[in-house]
């Protein structure tokens, strides 16, 4: 019995040993990855895509402004009630049809611009062999900064 107890003892020992061992051998080793960290907000404020659709928006809201006016000159110069109605719908849809496919255009713009931004990060990080690209504003210390490299991709 004595015997028996010695054994069990002995083997439980060798596992803990073992254990131990292992887990201090595993916390000495230095990790086998890189991180980069990317400013996203400043490769999409220095973008010429971001710029150029910025200033196609404004042309397409100008248009929507002069439709609008266009609307209130109509309308103030009518007397009829049902003309007003009718030219006060015919502008609402309009100018509705306008803002709906501006929003459209937008999105599917600025969508394909981001999609080309994370492209751009994945290829310079593979190229650049690095494991973890994170976003600049969420580290607070380490990393290798590739904003500039990802940046002279997009434009």
């Amino acid at each position: 019995m004595k015997k028996k107890i010695l054994v069990s003892t002995l083997i439980i020992g060798a596992f803990i040993a073992g254990y131990s061992i292992n887990n201090i051998a595993v916390s000495n080793t230095n990790p086998n990855y890189r991180v980069a960290i990317v400013d996203i907000q400043r490769v999409v404020a220095n973008s010429n895509e971001i710029k150029n659709l910025k200033i196609e928006q404004e042309k397409q809201i100008q248009k929507m402004q002069s439709t609008i006016n266009k609307a209130r000159e109509e309308i103030s110069k009518e007397q009829d009630p049902q003309k007003i109605s009718a030219l006060e719908e015919k502008y609402r849809n309009e100018i509705n049809s306008q803002k709906l496919a501006l929003d459209e255009s937008y999105n599917k713009k600025l969508t394909a611009i981001d999609s080309k931004i994370k492209t751009a990060v994945v290829e310079k990080a593979r190229s650049m062999n690095y494991n973890i690209v994170l976003p600049k504003n969420t580290v607070l210390f380490g990393g290798d900064d590739i904003t500039e490299q990802v940046a002279a991709i997009i434009n």
